[in-house]
């Protein structure tokens, strides 16, 4: 099938319409769409010829286009951040993780594997100067790579450490202040030194399938029994609450002025503080 993609206006009405190319998957399309300057890129791995493009934001008009290898799908949104003295796009995606220049789509740097399929978003730490992968399928693995490379760089020390531990394949990790967070597949969430890739706390929360979240110095790990720890962004362990929805949940929770969104089984819930 074709990728359609699409802009309205705040009253729901249609701006524009595009269809960059095919797009051919067994679970269907799952890249988030990201906006940057004056274009949206989207991410189309797919079992096929797999591509990037960006396009317009005014009229939907075509301003670059990658052709991707391997022709293996991914679900990965693309991270956009200036690292390494640069503005870089970095994706794990279709057998590799790759960088490129946001603005042109040229290829900055490259590494081979480690997996053939991806789910979790790749995540940035300023503190640290790091980018994090995580993946996924078949093999299990979480790198934390540095920003100032080019080209292939897959035995390199440009990866600052690597580990099969704590590796998750769906739910999205965070990097808050000196620490990553992340929740593997087991169930157990773990706090890393975001420089060192030492382990420096894990608990068992449950299975999850939502990403992270994080505000005012707090992480928060919805499990797919509908259950919220929260704990504080720190080297100890500490839960400050455990808050149960009373309904599965699956979905990513959501943060916006003061409140947090949570999509249920069965419900939306919107929960803010009381002020006094």
């Amino acid at each position: 099938m074709s990728t359609p993609v699409a802009a309205y206006d705040l009253a729901g009405k249609q701006l524009w319409v595009k269809r960059p190319g095919i797009f051919s998957s067994v679970h269907g399309f799952c890249s988030t769409p990201v906006l940057y300057k004056n274009t949206i890129v989207v991410n189309c791995d797919h079992d096929g010829d797999g591509y990037i493009v960006a396009l317009a934001r005014a009229d939907g008009a075509e301003r670059w286009r990658i052709d991707r290898p391997n022709k293996t799908r991914s679900y990965c949104a693309p991270l956009i951040r200036e690292a390494g003295g640069r503005e870089q796009m970095v994706l794990s995606g279709t057998k590799c993780i790759t960088s490129y220049d946001p603005d042109s789509g040229k290829l900055i740097w490259m590494i081979d594997g480690p997996t053939d399929q991806f789910v979790a978003s790749p995540v940035f730490n300023a503190r640290a100067n790091l980018f994090f992968i995580t993946g996924g399928f078949p093999d299990h693995h979480l790198l934390a790579v540095r920003p100032d490379a080019s080209g292939n760089v897959t035995d390199t020390d440009k990866i600052a450490w690597r580990t099969t531990r704590g590796v998750a394949y769906v739910p999205s990790p965070i990097a808050v202040d000196d620490w990553f967070f992340i929740t593997d597949d087991r169930g157990f969430a773990h706090c890393f030194d975001a420089k060192t890739g030492e382990i420096l706390w894990e608990q068992r929360f449950g299975r999850q399938h939502a990403s992270l979240v994080s505000a005012g110095g707090l992480v928060y790990f919805l499990n797919d029994d509908g259950v919220c720890n929260v704990v504080r962004a720190n080297n100890k362990f500490e839960l400050i609450a455990k808050n149960e929805l009373g309904e599965k949940s699956y979905a990513s929770p959501a943060l916006s002025d003061g409140e947090i969104f949570l999509r249920g089984e069965k419900n939306l819930f919107c929960i803010a503080g009381t002020e006094l």
